[in-house]
């Protein structure tokens, strides 16, 4: 064995989570390494080359605002920025963009192999230093041991990761790269609740032999939202994507070679992500569909490399070319790469405190689809908080935590920690209880300043967040003093309350007849603010009402926790719930409302809906204990 290398904090990994884990420890002050088997592939995009999305979005912005590295990569490397939700509220909008697979990995690299405090180190790991009930470092297959006071795994699908095409089975943790075999072992070792996931990954095609003239086209926006504060503006060329369908003779070919199928052959026991299914099974679920949409996304400006996002599958290659040679625009289409599924081992994440610590095994931290998750956000969300909780570890400080009100990243680590999962997590709006309050316009106002406490925030960010946080602070300030009586409004054309109360700007703003252009034309100081501080704002008061009832509802659902739900329940009656949210009900049948709320996938907005069901029953009980 080699002479041991020591640092503060060991970063086993460099994807996604394992890049703003050792970030994040560094940026802290923390001698870190981050132990890679391949430096080369630090920043892969393994799956769909794609960041944010709806809620997933909200993550990245999330983990920017912690001066993480996910958004500001995302800037360098994106192709095709698109708000997806823009026509509803910016509670929900979605912050999205299509990301040229070598300018991420790339811009990635720039950022981890120039980090202050962070060395990247070529090595597999195999097993772990336990000093005492406590991790002391880990061995890598060199026979080097590196030696920290922390740990934070992050081995993505490695772990004894199996791909699944047809009937081939390849040991692999992505295609190419060898699985994690030691280290699976070690954690089996530790009595850890661990169990088998699979996901899965369409074919690759050469788009130089798609035929797009008949394929509808999807642009950018014209008007690019970056993902980081720090973004002034997109300088990256954008695309746009195509869309094409499946067929009837698609769906044929797939339906009589399902059982081929890795999933369907019995092959795989891990279980898959819900929302993003193979094409097999949205065959096998939806019979009577007889298309379903398929969105061909560029994977950069320079690689002909097209991902096409719908028809993830694990059929054997030959049934793969029979049944994508039949959609419009790939009938003669060149296969790069085969579509296949991936099953690997996976930690119950309840076995984890809110730190993303193992409880049985101090200085042990995991972060990312170790954890049962899905998807690069949620990943490097859990890298970031596990990188600062290994920090904090070693110094001797309590985990830093964030509460479901204060970010996503909170409902996050909060859902997997005291629900896990029994399918791959991801995240989504409904999730969050607070989601008017937990918008993505606004993660900074939110996180930076706790972000600059525990000081994970550079000199950079926490000067730029310091004035635009004194420019709202002004603006809101102004909004607020300015005012006109609702007869001086009416004059102007706007429809209020004839109550005789005068108003400040800022609640005339809150109308939903009434925008800032209108605002302005009335309160000419308004006018001279600026834009950026003007459009926070109008969302602000878009939002100032129901923020506070929203409060209200959260408060009470907490206050009726112990609210007994009767035996023989009608979840058929109660309104606003989903089918699927309904037939979880009907089968665990919970006691409390405190106990279904507890249940895999049941959203705060089904509860409130239960809440109010029961509440109207003349015969109910007020308690459990009544």
């Amino acid at each position: 064995m080699q002479a041991d290398m020591k640092f503060d904090v060991i970063v086993v990994g460099g994807g996604h989570a394992g890049c703003e884990a050792a970030s994040a420890a560094a940026r802290m002050g923390a001698t870190t390494a981050l132990i890679t088997h391949k430096i080369e592939t630090i920043g892969e995009m393994s799956c769909n080359p794609a960041i944010g999305g709806l809620g997933k979005g909200h993550l990245v912005r999330e983990i920017d605002a912690l001066d993480g590295l996910m958004g500001r990569v995302s800037d360098k490397s994106g192709i095709q920025f698109r708000m997806l939700n823009r026509s509803k509220g910016p509670a929900v909008w979605g912050p999205r963009a299509q990301i040229d697979r070598k300018l991420y990995r790339k811009a990635m690299q720039a950022e981890i192999l120039h980090h202050e405090n962070l060395s990247v180190v070529e090595d597999g790991v195999e097993d772990l230093s336990v000093s005492g009930e406590k991790v002391s470092g880990v061995i890598g297959e060199s026979g080097t041991e590196y030696t920290a006071s922390a740990v934070v795994i992050t081995t993505g699908t490695f772990l004894k990761g199996i791909i699944h095409r047809g009937a081939e089975r390849i040991p692999a943790g992505r295609v190419g790269e060898k699985p994690a075999i030691g280290l699976a072992e070690r954690l089996y070792a530790l009595e850890l609740p661990m169990g088998r996931l699979k996901t899965g990954t369409p074919a690759r095609l050469n788009g130089e032999t798609i035929d797009w003239d008949p394929l509808e086209k999807q642009p950018a926006d014209d008007d690019p939202i970056p993902f980081s504060y720090l973004t002034d503006r997109i300088e990256v060329p954008q695309v746009s994507c195509g869309i094409t369908f499946t067929n009837p003779e698609t769906h044929e070919i797939i339906a009589e070679n399902i059982e081929q199928s890795a999933v369907y052959s019995g092959a795989i026991a891990g279980r898959g992500p819900r929302y993003c299914p193979s094409i097999e099974d949205k065959i096998h679920r939806f019979a009577d569909k007889t298309r379903h949409q398929i969105f061909l996304e560029p994977e950069g400006l320079d690689d002909p490399t097209v991902y096409p996002n719908g028809i993830s599958t694990s059929l054997p290659r030959d049934v793969q070319d029979a049944f994508i040679r039949k959609i419009e625009g790939l009938e003669n289409v060149e296969i790069l790469e085969y579509g296949y599924a991936i099953e690997y081992d996976y930690v119950d994440p309840r076995a984890l405190d809110s730190g993303l610590q193992v409880k049985a095994l101090p200085g042990l931290f995991l972060a990312g689809q170790i954890n049962g998750t899905t998807g690069y956000e949620e990943a490097g969300a859990q890298g970031l908080v596990a990188g600062l909780n290994a920090v904090r570890y070693g110094r001797g400080d309590d985990n830093a935590l964030f509460d479901r009100a204060e970010a996503y990243i909170g409902v996050l680590i909060d859902d997997l920690v005291t629900r896990g999962v029994t399918e791959p997590y991801r995240m989504f709006t409904s999730r969050a209880e607070y989601r008017l309050s937990l918008r993505s316009d606004n993660a900074d106002q939110r996180l930076t300043q706790r972000g600059i406490d525990l000081g994970l925030v550079g000199k950079t960010r926490a000067e730029m967040f310091h004035v635009k946080h004194a420019a709202l602070k002004s603006g809101r300030d102004l909004m607020q003093s300015v005012q006109m009586t609702p007869n001086e409004a009416q004059k102007l054309g706007w429809k209020v309350n004839q109550d005789g109360q005068r108003r400040s700007a800022w609640e005339y703003l809150a109308y939903p007849s009434i925008d800032m252009a209108a605002i302005e034309s009335a309160f000419p100081e308004i006018a001279a603010l600026d834009g950026m501080v003007k459009t926070q704002l109008e969302i602000e008061a878009m939002y100032a009402g129901y923020i506070e009832r929203q409060k209200d509802d959260v408060e009470a659902l907490r206050r009726e926790e112990a609210l007994a739900l009767p035996s023989d329940l009608d979840y058929a009656a109660v309104g606003g719930l989903t089918n699927e949210v309904r037939a979880k009900l009907e089968l665990i049948r919970p006691a409390t409302l405190g106990q279904a709320g507890r249940i895999e996938g049941i959203t705060p907005g089904a509860l409130t809906a239960l809440l109010a069901y029961v509440r109207r029953r003349p015969e109910r009980k007020t308690s459990a204990h009544a």
